[in-house]
C-alpha cells in the first residue's frame, strides 16, 4: 500500500480521506497547514481529547455543533463555564455527550488561561516545541506514518501539559494535533498538498512570547 489515492480530479492525495467530500475539503485545505491562532489551538487539542475512541470524521462532522456549545472554543468564555454548562452540553445531541470530555475541556480552558499568562499566548508555548528535523524522516511514506502513532515530541509535550494540569492529551492525542496544526507535515510523499504544506511552514513566522496583560 502506498497510502496514495488519485481523485476524480487526477489530483494525488493521501488516501485517509476515503474520497469522502468533506474529508477530502478537510485534508486539502486544513490539515498540515500551520496554524497559530490560539482559540483554534485550543478546538483542535480538545477536539482531539474528544475523538479517543472514535474516528475524526465522526468529530469533524459534529464541529459545527461543537463550536456553538463550546463558545467557538474561545477559553476565556468556556474557562467560565459551570454545572448548568455541563448539563446543557451533556443535553446537546449534536456533540459527543461524554461527561468526561466535557468536564476536561472546562478543566483546559482554565489550564489554557494559565499557559497564556506564562507564555503569552498558547501559539508561542506549542510551537516552541516543534520538533527539530533531526526528529523527522527524511521521506514521509505510508510504512512510516503508521508506524510512528506518536514521536519523542508528542510525549514530551503530553508529559509537560499533564503536569501542568491538561487533561486527555497523551502521546498520540498530542502527535494528531501537531499533524493537523502544521507543527509537522505529514502529507505523504506524493500528495499534491506535501509541497505546497512544507512551503507553507518555511513561509511562516514562528510566533513569539506575547507580553502578557499585567
Amino acid at each position: 500500500m502506498t497510502g496514495i489515492i488519485i481523485g476524480e480530479d487526477g489530483r494525488s492525495r493521501c488516501a485517509w480521506h476515503g474520497n469522502l467530500e468533506d474529508y477530502r475539503r478537510y485534508h486539502d485545505a486544513e490539515w498540515g497547514r500551520p496554524v497559530t491562532d490560539d482559540f483554534r489551538l485550543f478546538e483542535k487539542i480538545c477536539l482531539e481529547g474528544f475523538q479517543s475512541g472514535l474516528s475524526w470524521l465522526t468529530i469533524l462532522r459534529k464541529r459545527d455543533s461543537f463550536r456553538a456549545a463550546f463558545a467557538g472554543f474561545d477559553y476565556d468564555k468556556v474557562a467560565a463555564f459551570g454545572d448548568d454548562d455541563i448539563a446543557r452540553c451533556l443535553a446537546d445531541p449534536g456533540i459527543v455527550r461524554h461527561r468526561g470530555k466535557i468536564v476536561s475541556t472546562i478543566n483546559n480552558a482554565r489550564r489554557a488561561q494559565e499557559m497564556r499568562r506564562e507564555f503569552g499566548s498558547l501559539a508561542h508555548y506549542f510551537w516552541s516545541h516543534e520538533p527539530p528535523p533531526g526528529e523527522r524522516p527524511e521521506v514521509m511514506d505510508y510504512q512510516t506514518l503508521i508506524a510512528n502513532p506518536t514521536t519523542p515530541t508528542s510525549t514530551r509535550i503530553s508529559k509537560d501539559l499533564k503536569k501542568r494540569g491538561w487533561t486527555f492529551v497523551g502521546p498520540t492525542t498530542v502527535y494528531a494535533f501537531m499533524q493537523a496544526m502544521g507543527l509537522v507535515n505529514d502529507h505523504l510523499a506524493g500528495c499534491f498538498c506535501q509541497p505546497e504544506v512544507e512551503q507553507l511552514r518555511l513561509d511562516m513566522k514562528r510566533p513569539f512570547a506575547a507580553v502578557p496583560a499585567s
